[in-house]
């Protein structure tokens, strides 16, 4: 299968897919030469999918799955449907954002094949490197994460980490206990983890902060007016450029999920291009 998913101009889909990239997880995904690549899990069984900028357009080539729903399920990882002339508009009003949308333009929100693969992510990336976490989770993906095309590998399933005692999980043993809750909560219904997301639910899961709730709400609930002021980066970048964060910016609304990556972008992003 191959299909071109168009996006509304501007869109720098190099930077989403470095973004994507520098999260890659050994066994799941890779980013090579420009190139996005992963195990998508379908109502049909495995996907192996590809993406990767070509003339104005994502190309998307995958081996399994059902085009339709690949096709929709990569979209919304990529923020394809976004009208980017609507946030730079507002965003770029604002004098002390206006360098970013500028050097930027159309940035993306980047956001998620799984709810519940990305909340496993997030809990297991808390207080470690970017580099630890993908570590921890290339372990989990090869430990228990069923095969799926020669060297892929699936991302573990809620029953299966549900199912785990956490003190076998290579993490902390408060952490190991998250992940599990987490998964039997997935696995049990009581959690959902698709669409707009139950903050209350979250925050009711040990493990889970407001921080990780509101993550979790732009990545897997496409909430586009999540303000991350609490972040450790997002706090650097404000100061550097002088910005003020009081008041949570209702200034921004309803588009502060994209002030949240352009901040995040203006001092890490070269890091996510060294990924690649």
């Amino acid at each position: 299968m191959q299909r071109r998913l168009s996006f509304r101009p501007p869109m720098d889909a190099a930077a989403t897919l470095d973004f994507l990239g520098a999260h890659a997880v050994p066994g799941l995904e890779t980013y090579v030469d420009g190139v996005y690549t992963r195990v998508i899990e379908t109502v049909d069984g495995p996907a192996l999918v590809a993406l990767e900028p070509v003339d104005g357009a994502v190309e998307l080539r995958a081996d399994g799955g059902l085009p339709d729903e690949l096709e929709a399920r990569c979209r919304f990882l990529l923020d394809l449907d976004l009208r980017p002339d609507h946030v730079d508009d507002l965003l770029g009003a604002d004098p002390d954002l206006a360098p970013l949308l500028n050097r930027r333009p159309g940035m993306r929100a980047p956001g998620s094949v799984d709810g519940f693969e990305t909340a496993v992510r997030t809990v297991v990336g808390q207080q470690i490197s970017l580099a630890g976490a993908r570590t921890v989770l290339g372990r989990i993906v090869a430990e228990h994460g069923e095969p799926a095309f020669g060297s892929w590998r699936r991302f573990p399933t809620p029953d299966r980490l549900a199912a785990l005692d956490p003190a076998t999980l290579p993490m902390p043993r408060a952490r190991g206990r998250s992940v599990q809750a987490l998964a039997t909560a997935v696995a049990d219904g009581s959690l959902l983890l698709g669409g707009p997301l139950d903050r209350a639910a979250l925050l009711a899961q040990p493990g889970i902060g407001p921080w990780t709730a509101d993550y979790l709400a732009m990545r897997v609930g496409g909430d586009r007016d999540v303000l991350l002021a609490s972040d450790l980066v997002v706090k650097r970048a404000a100061v550097d450029l002088g910005v003020d964060l009081a008041g949570g910016r209702p200034d921004w609304a309803p588009y502060r999920t994209y002030a949240t990556y352009h901040l995040w972008a203006h001092l890490v992003a070269d890091a996510w291009r060294r990924q690649r």
